[in-house]
């Protein structure tokens, strides 16, 4: 499986109040992120713990304990990792014309994928177990555009990268956990996959609690929605203060200059009586599925999304390169849980840096330097050499991949696309990955059946490094500063 992989109100303030709720004010310091980051990276630490916990026994219950080939494997790791392009469109959409109510989509599709865990306990075939992990992933797509969405919209362009490194170290630190806990379980208990699940299940209602308590929306949010106030105009010679800016505005206004971040029938800065009125903005567009289609105009979104679906096609899923290293090293079964550990170790140190890199020289930049980690690991898989060093090396890289793609990925992404519609266009690109990466794993697992893991492997290196060449002529036009996609 893959380690990264997610309000209430009238629709003319939800994208204005989401920004607003946790937008660090003017006077903090730049570093700081605002509370609903931290929230949602409480609930994605706590939710990982859980997914976590699966994914690191899955591939071993799957192909040792119930004995599928590689290709039965690659078709359910498929379904597990793409299954959720089905529906990320539809959580995208369902969050921006519902008026921003990116919670309530997020919740619903996190305690979707709670209430699969313990039916587990009763899937004992290919047929079961494939459609309780697309139900899975089915709640994995609900919540994944709208979480990010919320993330986006509560960070100013300036310090986007920095707020998704942070929230991807919180979440990576409950992927770091959940191996732990599965490999304690194992190794105390008798029945260790059974009780794997069920604890799974109950961490995985905590986290529906706390994202229920604690992230701002319904009631907390409503209570900022209020009526737009009138912002006077200085009168000529009168002395009077500018309007408030940014960080200082009262909640249900609209700062000057964010256009692309409020709703349709925002209402601009309104003149005294008697004052001449500021021209209106431009309408911005309905959150309608043909306005999310429609974003796939702008070249610097449709660049990243085909950039994205291109790299996705070669990226070999995490149980693949796990259970490559098991062969290689000839792994004990008890440890293999172990090995996602040090994937999420490396992901957890350099999610924020690398973010903040991101930020500072270019967010593409870093994209593309991810990949060329990634394909320095499969490369170090096949050689020859077996060193005790080797599974550091491959799961540090493998790590720094996720840490310098997965976050970073999502604020180049959302530079391009405009805050009602936020959550569609972040699923327009997760969709186009997802919907690779699942190819990816049904071709890998055929492969690995019919000629090999060896040249399995090495097929996916050569498509890696032609897909990261033909991206790099491929990148994102727009190279602003505000931007960051130089």
């Amino acid at each position: 499986m893959y380690l990264a992989d997610s309000r209430a109100g009238t629709p003319e303030t939800a994208a204005a109040s989401a920004e607003s709720a946790a937008r660090p004010r003017a006077g903090r310091r730049l570093t700081a992120v605002g509370p609903t980051v931290l929230a949602l990276g409480t609930v994605s630490l706590i939710t990982d713990v859980s997914s976590e916990m699966v994914t690191a026994v899955l591939p071993l219950y799957l192909v040792a304990g119930l004995g599928l080939s590689p290709l039965g494997f690659g078709l359910l790791d498929g379904i597990y990792n793409g299954f959720s392009a089905l529906v990320r469109l539809a959580g995208g959409h369902l969050a921006d014309r519902g008026g921003g109510r990116h919670k309530w989509v997020a919740g619903a599709g996190y305690a979707l994928s709670a209430l699969c865990k313990p039916l587990l306990l009763v899937a004992q075939t290919l047929t079961p177990i494939g459609l309780v992990l697309a139900a899975d992933r089915t709640g994995k797509g609900l919540r994944t555009a709208p979480r990010d969405a919320l993330i986006s919209l509560s960070s100013g362009p300036e310090t986007r990268g920095r707020a998704f490194g942070v929230h991807r170290a919180m979440d990576t630190a409950g992927a770091l956990l959940g191996p732990l806990v599965a490999f304690l379980i194992l190794r105390t208990t008798v029945d260790g996959y059974d009780a794997v699940f069920t604890v799974s299940f109950c961490v995985a209602v905590v986290g529906v609690l706390v994202l229920v308590l604690f992230v701002p929306g319904g009631p907390a949010a409503r209570a900022t929605r209020t009526a737009p106030a009138s912002v006077p105009a200085a009168r000529p010679g009168s002395g009077a203060s500018p309007a408030p800016t940014a960080g200082l505005r009262e909640p249900g206004t609209r700062t000057p200059g964010t256009a692309s971040e409020s709703l349709p029938g925002s209402p601009g800065p309104l003149a005294e009586a008697g004052a001449t009125a500021t021209p209106a903005v431009p309408a911005a567009p309905r959150p309608t599925l043909r306005a999310a289609l429609a974003l796939l105009r702008r070249p610097g979104l449709r660049g990243i999304a085909l950039c994205a679906l291109l790299l996705g096609l070669a990226t070999v899923s995490d149980s693949f390169v796990f259970l490559l290293l098991q062969r290689r090293l000839g792994v004990p079964d008890r440890w293999f849980a172990l090995l996602p550990v040090g994937t999420a170790a490396a992901f957890l140190l350099l999610a924020v840096p690398l973010g903040r890199l991101a930020d500072r020289a270019g967010r593409w930049r870093v994209f593309l330097a991810g990949h060329g980690a990634l394909l320095l690991a499969y490369g170090l898989l096949l050689t020859s050499w077996h060193g005790t060093a080797l599974p550091f090396a491959v799961l540090f890289l493998h790590g720094g991949f996720y840490a310098a793609t997965d976050g970073v990925l999502m604020a180049a992404a959302s530079d391009s696309v405009p805050g009602e519609l936020r959550s569609s266009g972040l699923a327009l690109v997760q969709t186009g990955q997802a919907l690779a990466r699942f190819v990816c794993s049904l071709a890998f697992g055929a492969a690995w059946t019919a000629w090999g893991d060896r040249t399995a492997l090495t097929a996916s290196a050569v498509a890696l490094a032609l897909c990261a060449l033909f991206s790099t002529i491929l990148r994102p036009a727009r190279r602003t500063p505000s931007e960051g996609l130089a």
